[in-house]
């Protein structure tokens, strides 16, 4: 057994008879941080070929599942019995999951206390037989208990809260979210004993840490080494995990849903045909700009590696093309998109985009840094970075001539005007932890990235 102090390694060893013949397929897990370790709260897996999942927990760092996968022997829930799945994630991070198996339709009582033994929460519940889904939003507390008794069963189990990260004031609140799409006949036991599998399902495994939640999606036919990108880490785009522009500046890619962003600030100073951009270092005539133009934060071309550089709106729009080829400034849309698609702007989805470095980032290791590029300290609205964006605090210049709040705002444009006069652009704040999306004069100065062509 390895030792959970130095990381947390997850080994999980598949055995499979056909036909009295016994094969082993081995998965591990890791998980690591801008090149340290991470330890993993929980790691769930699920059969999306066939159906069920699995859960592994800290401090277990070793586990050997066997399994039987011949058609004529299929694993499900115990009709007869009351089953209460470990809820997910664990700990929770806002809000978690718990799955009640039902045997026979009745009153479901539901009953959470706190490490006190005082009662939180008591619901009845009127259900029909299967398997239902109750959302756990919790409150202050560290370590709830959850006990259901139905047909004269009793289920509990043990549910973890991080409060210093939720920061929640609240008490704990459980919601019916009704019966799951999967029957008691055919959803398979989320246990450790039970799980069904065959080489090439495809599996989805979803990793828990302090950093928050990290997913990956493969169909293994043989042993394999999996790990999880928390804080900056982020997959590439596949076939593409760099790009190029015309200055030779080469930036890392990362692959957000179904988009393929760069994961750094543009920091061309050429058109992608070869047109030089003007560098208008003068705060009267870059205000009084109707046409392409960009500058380095107040004037120091020593911030480009660290920041990028700061464009118009105007050069987000030229016809000689600010982005490499195949590439372009995302539209309003498509950020839009983009934050649609890990949840909303609010936090802490907006951290999930932020890069981790800060000053004082309670995270630790390369995301507590005072060297650029960085956010400026705050407690509460730290970036974690789990999707690999890396957004950057990069200041503005207004549209007067101005600069300011280098590693406190990151303002980017969009390449969609809200009028004659203004733009669309998303910025963040170290200070509070909104996406704000908004339109602004288009004579300012904000970082540009860049979104690939679908």
């Amino acid at each position: 057994m390895k030792s959970k102090f130095l990381f947390l390694l997850f080994y999980v060893g598949v055995t499979m008879g056909l036909c009295a013949q016994t094969a082993t397929m081995t998965l591990t897990f890791t998980a690591e941080n801008n090149g340290q370790h991470v330890p993993m709260n929980s790691i769930l897996i699920e059969n999306l070929s066939q159906g069920g999942d699995t859960t592994l927990y800290e401090p277990d760092t070793v586990l050997v599942l066997d399994y039987i996968t011949g058609i004529n022997h299929p694993y499900s829930i115990d009709g007869k019995k009351l089953m209460l799945s470990q809820n997910f994630p664990n700990p929770m991070h806002g809000k978690s999951e718990v799955n009640l198996s039902l045997p026979n339709s009745g009153s479901v009582l539901m009953l959470v206390s706190d490490i006190m033994g005082r009662e939180l929460v008591r619901k009845e519940f009127q259900l029909e037989k299967g398997v239902h889904t109750f959302l756990c939003y919790p409150g202050r507390e560290s370590i709830y208990f959850l006990t259901v008794k139905a047909g004269g069963q009793i289920q509990s189990l043990k549910m973890f809260n991080t409060p210093a990260r939720s920061g929640s004031t609240k008490r704990f609140q459980m919601v019916y979210n009704g019966p799951n799409s999967l029957s008691v006949n055919n959803r398979a036991k989320s246990s450790r004993d039970i799980f069904l599998f065959l080489p090439g399902d495809e599996l989805r495994y979803t990793a828990v840490s302090s950093f928050g939640e990290e997913e990956i999606t493969d169909a293994p036919q043989n042993d394999k080494t999996y790990t999880f990108p928390f804080g900056g880490g982020g997959v590439p785009c596949p076939g593409m995990e760099t790009i190029t522009d015309f200055d030779a500046n080469v930036y890392n890619t990362v692959l957000i849903g179904d988009q393929c962003w760069m994961a750094e600030n543009l920091r061309t100073t050429t058109y992608k045909n070869g047109t030089p951009i003007p560098n208008v270092e003068d705060g009267s005539a870059w205000s009084g700009l109707d046409s392409g133009a960009f500058v380095w934060y107040e004037n120091d071309v020593t911030w480009k590696e660290s920041y990028g550089a700061l464009y118009n709106w105007f050069a987000t729009v030229d016809p000689n093309g600010l982005c490499p080829e195949g590439w372009h400034v995302p539209t309003n849309a498509d950020w839009t998109a983009l934050t649609d698609y890990i949840g909303g702007t609010f936090y802490p989805h907006s951290a999930e985009l932020k890069s981790c470095r800060q000053v004082d980032s309670p995270l630790g290791g390369a995301c507590n840094t005072s060297e650029h590029p960085r956010w400026s300290a705050n407690i509460n609205n730290y970036g974690t970075d789990e999707y690999g964006l890396s957004i950057l605090p990069g200041g503005i210049r207004f549209n007067y001539g101005f600069f300011s709040d280098l590693g406190n705002y990151g303002y980017y444009w969009s390449g969609t005007e809200y009028n004659g006069y203004y733009a669309w652009y998303r910025s963040w704040y170290y200070g509070h932890g909104t996406i704000e999306a908004n339109y602004y004069a288009k004579s300012s100065g904000f970082s540009v990235r860049c979104l690939k062509d679908l």
